[in-house]
């Protein structure tokens, strides 16, 4: 699945998400280490060691990678 938002996009695996950002930069993370602050609209992947975040455009595209994921 590939989910559009306004700084690039996220594809999304059964096993990854992949962050591609528009000035090239790109985030990966398992999908073991990826939660949701559904409030704030934030996807954040935490490994440990290895932290990010990002701010997602709407509830919408939350909800889609969370059914993909298949997380409650």
């Amino acid at each position: 699945m590939i989910v559009q938002f306004s700084v690039g996009k996220l594809i999304i695996s059964p096993f990854e998400v992949q962050v591609r950002l528009e000035n090239g930069c790109q985030l990966y993370a398992m999908v073991d280490d990826i939660k949701f602050h559904q409030d704030a609209l934030m996807l954040v992947a935490d490994a440990g060691a290895v932290r990010w975040n990002l701010k997602l455009d709407s509830i919408e595209q939350l909800q889609d990678i969370k059914q993909e994921l298949g997380i409650a």
